[in-house]
């Protein structure tokens, strides 16, 4: 199993680089928050920071690693998430949403994952009824404390894709 930190400050409204770290407390990668424009940036600020939510990751040199979006469309809510370097592309959406907390589907072919999310606790990414991933955010000193493991049998292994998913879904939500 691998693992792999990051310390978010305790706001929505900052949009600062999050430098992720594998267990050597080495820096593997970065996410931020990004806008398009700044208009976009001005009307999300007015909409509780929660309309145009877009989560990118980086390498070491820039180059854009994966990118999740909130896509709100006709009143449905859902997230597509982009692997920048095959152009593969994942839908992610909410099941059951008759539950307090409804579990996520992401979807690209005939591949299928699920997140069980979790306030308190950790998220699971799950493929085949099987814990592939799991993902926690915890409140300390006024800045959320980031934790990500993945299984070395994940059929995803690359952790920039469940931190840009897990920004976007788990830790701002729909």
């Amino acid at each position: 199993m691998k693992s792999y930190y990051y310390v978010q400050p305790n706001t929505i409204k900052e949009t600062p680089i999050l430098e992720i770290q594998n267990e050597q407390h080495e820096i593997v990668f970065t996410c931020q928050r990004v806008y398009s424009n700044a208009l976009k940036r001005l009307f999300d600020q007015l909409l509780e920071n929660k309309y145009f939510l877009t989560y990118k990751t980086y390498d070491l040199e820039q180059q854009e690693l994966f990118t999740c979006k909130k896509i709100s469309r006709k009143g449905k809510v859902y997230f597509e998430a982009i692997d920048e370097q095959t152009k593969e592309k994942y839908m992610i959406a909410y099941e059951g949403w008759q539950q307090m907390i409804p579990d996520l589907m992401i979807k690209k072919d005939q591949f299928l994952m699920k997140i069980h999310k979790e306030m308190e606790e950790w998220s699971t990414f799950l493929v085949d009824n099987r814990e592939v991933a799991r993902w926690r955010a915890n409140l300390q000193d006024n800045a959320f404390h980031m934790e990500l493991q993945i299984e070395d049998n994940s059929p995803i292994t690359n952790p920039a894709y469940y931190v840009a998913i897990s920004q976007c879904v788990l830790y701002i939500g729909g």
